[in-house]
């Protein structure tokens, strides 16, 4: 988590607690005033009131972390009302109302961006009277608080009592500051996404031009000597190309970024024949763990490329993947030329080409951006002595899960 995100999440709690105190407040006079028994031990009013605050902002919050749209602002201006236990309430961006919930709407939602329009441009808080001609209207008194993000105002929340009251402007405020922290969330959600699928998409970059003439040019060294094995050479290169370029999901299963690495290393050895050996190991209980798209298979090419390209001898490769409780542990090993410790530092610190390891960096700031620092890549190697690397992945995280993407046919 950055320290915005914690920031963030600090604030939407100190909100939180603060709504609570204040309808807690209201409840406990209230709860007085009915003669609730002392003798029962129910907890007090406040806390009864932080509870049901809480569990509202909880269901309130879900389609506020997608962002501010029509339906997402319809999907919580329920629980919002609820959350302030204002007669109705409404929620708008900077152009239209996107949401209404309770009585009024017929002749109070046509006259809402008018009543907002200083508030989205001073970005400050107001309460006025509603004016409403309607002797049968509930609707008195409107408190509007802004709604912002990152970019200024991006809308407002629009509360409406029967009756003017110095807890719902105050209630109101801080529940509108806890909205923004929502939609501040989201907009981080939506960056984090967008900078891994660039992320992606540069590492597709790097599955090299010559890789792919390479293995076309294998598989056609087969057509005549061995047609079926370039048929089945060509069919392997269809599907590793289909799943490394595939839409959507930034995140897979282990067993088809395994079966990505078969296919890979299937056209690798119709390239190196007997010099490529390679010792697969996979515990089956971890095959369904989920984990970041496209991460193993850049590993597996650069310990190909330092075991083969740049060597004339033969090359092992073992990869395996185990069960270590709460997590998976995959290792992929070489005994190739091995790397500089210092220059491996300075390919991780982001100082020197990505070019000199393919894909170590990318995959190595896609895991720690995904799972935190204590999961980046660890990395054992030296000159002339190979290269192990290993990864730890947690098989339970918030967030991380396998969503099926549209393939590229």
């Amino acid at each position: 988590m950055t320290g915005t995100e914690a920031a963030a999440l600090a604030a939407a709690g100190a909100v939180l607690l603060a709504v609570g105190a204040v309808l807690g407040l209201a409840l406990g006079r209230a709860g007085a005033r009915r003669g609730v028994r002392p003798d029962l031990d129910l907890g007090t009013p406040v806390e009864h009131a932080t509870f049901h605050t809480l569990h509202t902002a909880s269901l309130a919050a879900p389609p506020l972390r997608a962002g501010l749209t029509e339906d997402t602002a319809r999907k919580a201006a329920r629980r919002l009302r609820s959350l302030l236990g204002t007669e109705a309430l409404s929620l708008t961006d900077r152009e239209r109302v996107l949401a209404w919930d309770g009585p009024g709407a017929d002749h109070h939602e046509r006259q809402v961006m008018v009543r907002v329009a200083e508030v989205l441009d001073s970005g400050r808080s107001q309460s006025v009277h509603s004016d409403c001609e309607d002797l049968e209207c509930p609707l008195r008194w409107v408190v509007i608080a802004p709604l912002t993000g990152e970019e200024g105002v991006l809308g407002t929340l629009v509360a409406y009592g029967s009756r003017e009251s110095a807890v719902l402007v105050r209630a109101a405020t801080e529940v509108a500051r806890w909205v923004s922290v929502q939609l501040e969330l989201a907009e981080l959600d939506r960056s984090r996404t967008r900078l891994i699928e660039a992320e992606i998409r540069a590492l597709r970059a790097q599955i090299s031009p010559h890789f792919i003439f390479n293995s076309l040019a294998a598989i056609a060294s087969f057509v005549r000597t061995d047609p079926e094995r370039a048929r089945d050479l060509l069919l392997e290169f269809a599907d590793f190309t289909r799943y490394s370029f595939r839409r959507h999901g930034e995140f897979t299963h282990l067993a088809d970024e395994l079966r990505c690495i078969e296919q890979y290393l299937a056209l690798a050895g119709a390239r190196f024949g007997d010099r490529l050996k390679v010792t697969l190991q996979v515990a089956p209980e971890v095959l369904p763990v989920t984990l970041p798209f496209l991460c193993l298979q850049p590993l597996v090419e650069n310990a190909v490329k330092h075991g083969l390209e740049d060597s004339r001898h033969e090359c092992r490769i073992m990869i395996a993947a185990q069960d270590a409780g709460s997590e998976a542990t995959v290792t992929i090993e070489d005994d190739g030329v091995g790397m500089d410790p210092e220059v491996l530092r300075a390919i991780l610190a982001g100082e020197r080409s990505a070019s000199s390891g393919i894909g170590l960096l990318n995959v190595d700031e896609r895991l720690r951006q995904v799972y935190g620092d204590d999961y980046g890549l660890v990395i054992e190697t030296a000159v002339g002595a190979g290269m192990k690397i290993t990864i730890r992945i947690p098989k339970y995280r918030a967030g991380v899960h396998f969503s099926a993407g549209r393939r590229v046919d």
